[in-house]
């Protein structure tokens, strides 16, 4: 999953691609490059970060999706937490609603629902504003599975079938490194949900703890991370650097015995 995070504070792209022709150019090299999915954001979710406006989510998301659906096949997932961008990104042409809140805002559930497009369900401790003040846990892995197999009841409830749904644990949304760490440690035991996993690691300020590196030069730690969690279970990779991902995926597949 290719990252396109149309924004200006985004941590590690953000400012980019605001401008529409370099956002279209963006995707579709990341499409050459062997990304099977697009992920368009156009809120930024990094700690720290405020909320924007409806309009301007809208108005960032709805002219790239149509124009990467007209140039190009690929499946398009749409990073958002609000109902109206949910019927609006999938009408004009997203199939996965990529969604960090985990369709808990008021009305997305029932949107989603509606919608008949794939989900994703991340977990997130508070709310990026103030996610990374101070993230406690008793047992991660135990609390992250437990809250996205509540969601999965939800999503049941709500009458979305099972098989639209993947789950993300959250990297580095309310967790400090060693959250982080046991997280990708027990994959595992949070595949045993029954749904394949996403995870986001890629430039992660967790690298920068690990190796001391600028989010400019996260790549080998970002590669090293996505193996792991192929090892471990994930299925889906998010990242910004798509080539050299796609070869790590690859290799780390085929010595799980993994289709690549």
């Amino acid at each position: 999953m290719g990252v396109l995070n149309r924004t200006g504070d985004s941590f590690s792209d953000g400012g980019r691609f605001l401008e529409l022709p370099q956002a279209i150019d963006h995707a579709l090299a990341m499409v050459a490059e062997g990304a099977a999915l697009i992920d368009i954001g156009g809120e930024s979710t990094r700690p720290g970060a405020q909320a924007v406006s409806l309009d301007e989510e809208l108005e960032r998301v709805l002219p790239l999706i149509e124009a990467v659906r007209a140039r190009s096949p690929v499946l398009i997932s749409v990073d958002t937490s609000r109902p109206e961008v949910i019927r609006a990104a999938v009408a004009a042409g997203a199939a996965m609603i990529n969604d960090v809140r985990a369709l808990q805002r008021p009305g997305a559930l029932e949107a989603a629902s509606a919608t008949g497009a794939a989900l994703c369900l991340m977990h997130m401790q508070g709310e990026p504003a103030t996610m990374q003040a101070d993230p406690h846990y008793q047992d991660v892995v135990g609390e992250v599975r437990s809250m996205l197999a509540g969601r999965l009841e939800a999503c049941e409830a709500a009458g979305i079938a099972t098989e639209r749904i993947c789950l993300d644990p959250g990297f580095g949304f309310g967790k400090l490194i060693s959250h982080n760490l046991a997280l990708l440690r027990g994959l595992g035991e949070l595949s045993g949900l029954g749904r394949p996993l996403l995870v986001g690691l890629s430039r992660k300020s967790m690298l920068q703890k690990l190796t001391g590196r600028a989010v400019t030069e996260r790549l080998a730690g970002s590669l090293a991370l996505a193996t792991a969690a192929v090892l471990h279970g994930a299925r889906i990779i998010r990242a910004h650097d798509v080539a050299p991902t796609v070869d790590a995926v690859r290799v780390a597949a085929a010595v799980i015995g993994q289709a690549p």
